[in-house]
């Protein structure tokens, strides 16, 4: 047998878990280690950025690890700015927003030895200062550690805010009743979509949105279902948001048939036909489903602002014509982190009850429920937030 004083008990251990041990160097200066069953990390640090609400949003993505023997449930979050709490999330809150690693499904447990993401989107009040230094403070039940000392609380994942600037642009189409689908900044679909592409955890869709549009009536489509010409956004112009380089680009893949998605489709197809802009500085734009054949740049091509580069259809892993478009800090699609972006200029003239009632309306063809702003707010430089009604005017 070893000799007993070669590892920890398992009492020992436990009572170093229940933070009740702790060593002291022998040097000068004393140091405490405290053993943490849960660890934090800030992978990507916020870009702030303002919102078509006029205020500013910070969107991120804490790294839980339970590192232990037995399951943990997260059961508050206080998120600091400089030392100050900017938010608090409640058990509720965390079992929304909370998923392990490759899951899309939401939870406020973690089993053991286990991963999760917890999506953070912070609104500053309007005219507070953007913080510098963001830290994490979280309570959670630890089932591995005694009784009478499961109830920890620990405070780290320290992060400066990310103060680069963000890039202005024009938009993406023009005309009336465009509705900002899945748009910044819970929507899962993109917000939420964390993907494992050559090796490392990527984000590229954290900003995306996919924008539909209403006809005159407020359907998205009239006619038949199936038929991509039925979509009132089919075959519209997709417009170039800045001066740029097309530095990627996909074409000749099939329309898609609406209504489901397509069942077996590679990664190299999942954006359908596609061009990617680089609009410099390490910030590129990606215009995603576009109409077979119907792309007007070549690689390379320098493009203006406005200029027609293709026509929205709905190609690759897509359930009904629209225009996906995103920025993001690196060429790949998939393998780059999302970027916010605002545009210069834009109305909202409406809203949504969100997004289970538009996938409703949709999937039915009949009128979206809209509460119309009258007047229409004139937003300037700025991403149009979840289930906006926009129109987009020419510059």
């Amino acid at each position: 047998m070893p000799p007993a004083h070669c590892c920890l008990s398992k009492n020992f251990a436990l009572l170093l878990l229940a933070g009740l041990v702790s060593f002291v160097s022998s040097g000068t200066a004393e140091t405490v280690q405290n053993l943490t069953p849960i660890l934090l990390a800030v992978e990507n640090a916020p870009v702030p950025f303002h919102g078509s609400d006029g205020r500013v949003h910070l969107v991120y993505e804490l790294w839980i690890t339970n590192f232990s023997s037995g399951d943990v449930t997260v059961e508050k979050v206080e998120i600091l700015g400089d030392g100050a709490v900017l938010e608090t999330l409640d058990a509720g809150a965390i079992a929304g927003r909370l998923q392990a690693a490759g899951m899309r499904e939401s939870s406020g447990t973690m089993a053991k030895s286990t991963q999760a993401l917890l999506f953070l989107h912070v609104v500053l009040a309007k005219g507070a200062e953007i913080p510098k230094l963001l830290s994490h403070r979280v309570t959670a039940h630890v089932s591995a550690a005694p009784p009478g000392f499961q109830e920890i609380t620990e405070t780290s994942a320290k992060t400066k805010v990310d103060r680069q600037k963000v890039v202005r642009i024009g938009p993406p189409l023009e005309g009336a009743g465009y509705i900002s689908a899945d748009s910044c900044c819970d929507a899962t679909r993109h917000t939420r979509a964390a993907l494992p592409v050559n090796g490392r955890v990527w984000v590229a869709q954290r900003y995306a949105v996919d924008w539909e549009q209403m006809d005159a009536h407020g359907r998205i489509y009239a006619g038949t279902q199936q038929d991509p010409k039925s979509y009132t956004i089919f075959g519209k112009p997709v417009l170039a948001v800045a001066d740029a380089t097309v530095v990627g680009l996909t074409d000749g893949l099939p329309e898609q048939t609406p209504g489901k998605f397509p069942s077996i489709i590679s990664l190299d197809e999942a954006d359908g036909n596609a061009v990617i802009l680089d609009l410099g500085e390490h910030r590129y734009a990606m215009y995603a489903h576009m109409q077979p054949g119907s792309i007007r740049v070549r690689l390379h091509d320098r493009v203006k602002r406005g200029q027609v580069i293709g026509l929205v259809g709905n190609s690759g892993n897509s359930v009904a014509p629209h225009l996906h478009f995103q920025v993001m800090d690196g060429v790949f699609s998939l393998a780059s982190n999302g970027l916010p972006y605002e545009i210069d200029e834009f109305q909202v003239t409406g809203k949504t009850p969100g997004t289970e009632a538009f996938d409703d309306a949709e999937s039915k063809g009949i009128p979206v429920p809209i509460t119309a702003l009258s007047p229409a707010e004139r937003v300037s430089g700025a991403i149009p937030l979840d289930q906006l009604v926009i129109s987009f005017g020419k510059k």
